[in-house]
Formats: C-alpha cells, sequence, structure tokens
C-alpha cells in the first residue's frame, strides 16, 4: 500500500491521536501469532524497484508504516494502492494505525502526481482509497473524481478500484463518486455492528451498508465490494448476519482477514480465526450469492485486487449466461 502525503515532512512529525484512540480492554495483550499468520520478509528485484519508484514519486509507503504482512508479495509484483489527501485522519478507529488529527489543506496537484506514478509502474489495475475527511465540505468526494480522471488520461488502460471513506453526512457526496464510473467501488464495513462503539466509533453501520446499495442504484454496472476482519471478538453468527445485510445491498464482492493489531496502544487480537473457519466463511458466502469471496488470514482489502478484478468479471458474465 502507497500513500501519498500533502507534505513529504510529515512523515517525520510525531503520531498525532485522539485519547480514545487508545483502547483499555480486560485482556492484558493480544495473544502470539499462529504459524499461519507469518509470512516470509520482503525482498526481491520488483519489491526494491517499487521502493525506488514510490521514493522517486514522494510516496510514503502505508504498508511499511503498518507493517502489513503482504508487502513483499503486493510489491515484488508492483502493486499499488495509493491513499490520497494526507496521512491524517478525523477519525480515531482502534484498529487503525493512521494518524488522527486535523489534516492539512488538500495538495491540489496530487490528482496528476497519483495519475504520473500509475502511468510510470505500468499498473494494470490500481486501489485509490483515502483517510476520512470529515473537514472537508465533500468529505473528499471531488479530490476522488480528480484523481480518477487523472489516472484515465495518463493510463487509459488502467482499471481503477476505490476503497472510499463513508461521506457520512456529506450529501451529494457519493453521487458525484458514482458519476466519474470508478471500475470497483469499496467501502469496508470493517467488523459486525456489536463493534462499532469500539471498533470504528466514528461510523455507523447501516449507513455504510445503505451507501453500498445507493452505488448500485445510481449504476449498476459498479461492482461493488467490502471487508471486514474477524479476530476482534465478533461471534460467527454476526459475521453471517453481516453477510446478509451486504447481499440485501447487491454487495458483488466479500473480503475477510485477520485482524493484527498495529501497536499495544489498539485494539487487541482477541483470538487468531483458524485457516479452515476462514475457508468456511468463504464457503457459506459463495452459497449466500457473492460473486468473488476472499477470506483468509492473510486477506486484505487491496490484497489481489487485479486478479480478483478479473475473476469479478469472469463470474459476473458466468452469471448472466445462467440467468
Amino acid at each position: 500500500m502507497v500513500t501519498v502525503l500533502d507534505n513529504r515532512d510529515e512523515a517525520a512529525k510525531p503520531r498525532l491521536r485522539h485519547p480514545e484512540k487508545a483502547h483499555r480492554p480486560d485482556t492484558a495483550a493480544s495473544p502470539p501469532k499462529p504459524d499461519w499468520i507469518r509470512v516470509r520478509a520482503p525482498v526481491g528485484r520488483g519489491f526494491e524497484e517499487t521502493r525506488k519508484i514510490a521514493r522517486s514519486n514522494k510516496l510514503v509507503t502505508v504498508c511499511e508504516e503498518a507493517g502489513c504482512p503482504n508487502i513483499g508479495e503486493c510489491w515484488d509484483k508492483k502493486h499499488a494502492t495509493f491513499m490520497i489527501m494526507g496521512g491524517i485522519c478525523t477519525r480515531a478507529c482502534s484498529f487503525c494505525n493512521v494518524a488522527t488529527g486535523m489534516p492539512h489543506a488538500l495538495d491540489e496537484s496530487e490528482p496528476e502526481s497519483v495519475g504520473r506514478a500509475v502511468a510510470k509502474m505500468g499498473l494494470n489495475h490500481v486501489v485509490i482509497t483515502s483517510v476520512d475527511r470529515d473537514d472537508l465540505a465533500d468529505g473528499g468526494a471531488e479530490h476522488f473524481v480528480r484523481t480518477i480522471r487523472a489516472i484515465r488520461a495518463a493510463a487509459p488502460g488502467t482499471t481503477i478500484e476505490i476503497l472510499t471513506p463513508d461521506f457520512l453526512r456529506k450529501p451529494g457526496a457519493l453521487e458525484r463518486v458514482v458519476e466519474a464510473r470508478p471500475d470497483v467501488f469499496n467501502h469496508n464495513l470493517e467488523t459486525v455492528p456489536s463493534k462499532y462503539l469500539t471498533v470504528r466509533p466514528g461510523a455507523r453501520y447501516f449507513h455504510s451498508i445503505r451507501l453500498l446499495q445507493q452505488v448500485k442504484e445510481l449504476d449498476p454496472t459498479i461492482f461493488t465490494k467490502s471487508g471486514i476482519m474477524v479476530g476482534l471478538g465478533e461471534e460467527r453468527n454476526e459475521v453471517l448476519q453481516l453477510m446478509d445485510d451486504l447481499r440485501s445491498a447487491d454487495v458483488d464482492f466479500l473480503t475477510i482477514g485477520q485482524y493484527l493489531q498495529p501497536t499495544r496502544k489498539h485494539h487487541p487480537v482477541i483470538r487468531y480465526v483458524t485457516p479452515d473457519e476462514f475457508k468456511s466463511f468463504e464457503t457459506v458466502a459463495m452459497a449466500k450469492g457473492f460473486l468473488v469471496v476472499s477470506a483468509s488470514p492473510l486477506t486484505r482489502s487491496s490484497h489481489h485486487a487485479g486478479e480478483d478484478f478479473e475473476r469479478l468479471k469472469a463470474a459476473r458474465l458466468a452469471r448472466l449466461r445462467a440467468a
């Protein structure tokens, strides 16, 4: 994952936090990581080339900062996710390692910078995400639109997936983004509704469900996607109900991955879900009607995004032919 910051010096500043970001659970710490969580160290020619491109374009990597377990694999394949609108978020989610505070003004040249980087890296598929920008009147919707257009101008053959915030209390924002016609619209629920107060306190579960439903109502041709983390203390039946809620919103693609605690100040891992349990989740979710499901301990929202986009297209075509 790669993030474009408004200011290169921002990476050297102390991390900002709201007090509620530090979670104080009854359990003292996360349990030790099982063997199935461990991955190889990031090495390889592709990895080094991706890092050089990121550095030369003044990009700061969230995957390095957050210790993403898939950095070696993704960077070796030159897969990248760009995080726009700065590196400071207006929300204080207890699972997230992004700094919280008052963000800087938008970098008006950022959309074009991202477009140039996508073209230089020769990406077939790119994922664009952002911090929450509750300080902006449109939540950053227009910046998403400009970034999509800039990528299309610089790299017309690249398909575009966006992973957006919830645009809570931002009338008209979603409509503007959908008008730009990204190939995939992703908005993560992150966890089951009973955990929102401690995990995602600034968000509203049913607003997020409705957001995804509206995308399909506005443009049924856009693929929709959402993801959650498990291991936060949720019950299995809650995950199954969440699947039903997403299918009621006609969501096409579901990702389920293991939550990993970024620091001791964040929400602890309550338990590590076994690979067999992930396989069971995948089987059930496919039976409920999702076009594509990715469920494994190391699944992340943008992991294998390009390959998964091809799977989405093939699955939709097969379903249409069977209808």
